[in-house]
């Protein structure tokens, strides 16, 4: 390629390079202050990539975080293949948690085992802490003052929502089929893989088996 390049492909490169969601914001600030486009050129080329993706393997979407160009869930099940290692696997427990955090936040702990009727262990709640898709937001004021927990940004990013707003229903919810498919999506985006890799959500990872808490008086991931 000869010459200087459009914007955009400039953004085009961006998005598959970054691995994660960047703003307009943030795709202004790569161009020095007597070169950066308008914020509305910028959407205009967002717009433009979201259709020249429509009938490709690759998708433009916009998360919580901003704009991401990921793998098409269509075509998930063939590119989770270009990875070996054994995917992650949550447990019901963790994933009942993570839902009640989501439809009822700011919730505490208890609250979750008064509706679980189990005891939620210690192990959930630093793995989904850890993976920060579940954040202390203040203490319920009672006795013990015990911890609110809600969903960050990067649990909005990660499951490919904008806002809570794009939450499924709660009849999705209760299929089976979405704790097994939608519901445990791996994002492909770790420092580790190649820098012009097209990092996307693919469903590389796999809830457990729903019975294995079953009967249990405590949880574990």
């Amino acid at each position: 390629m000869s010459g200087q390049p459009s914007l955009k492909q400039i953004l085009e490169g961006a998005l598959l390079a970054a691995g994660e969601p960047l703003t307009p914001d943030r795709l202004l600030g790569l161009f020095p202050d007597e070169e950066r486009p308008t914020r509305d050129a910028v959407l205009e080329v967002l717009s433009s990539l979201e259709r020249d993706y429509r009938d490709r393997g690759i998708e433009l979407i916009q998360v919580a975080g901003g704009f991401r160009v990921q793998v098409r869930k269509e075509t998930a099940p063939w590119v989770a293949r270009l990875w070996e290692e054994k995917p992650a696997r949550y447990s019901r427990a963790l994933l009942e948690t993570l839902a009640l955090v989501a439809y009822r936040q700011p919730i505490t702990r208890g609250e979750i085992e008064d509706i679980r009727g189990v005891a939620v262990s210690t192990h959930i709640v630093k793995t989904l802490t850890e993976r920060e898709w579940i954040r202390s937001v203040g203490h319920r004021d009672v006795p013990g003052r015990p911890a609110l927990y809600a969903t960050t940004r990067k649990f909005l990013d990660y499951f490919g929502m904008r806002s809570l707003n794009d939450l499924p229903t709660l009849a999705e919810i209760r299929d089976p089929e979405f704790l097994g498919g939608q519901v445990a999506q791996e994002q492909l985006a770790g420092s580790d893989e190649p820098p012009l890799e097209v990092r996307a959500a693919v469903p590389a990872e796999k809830a457990s088996d729903a019975g294995n808490n079953a009967g249990a008086t405590s949880d574990d991931s």
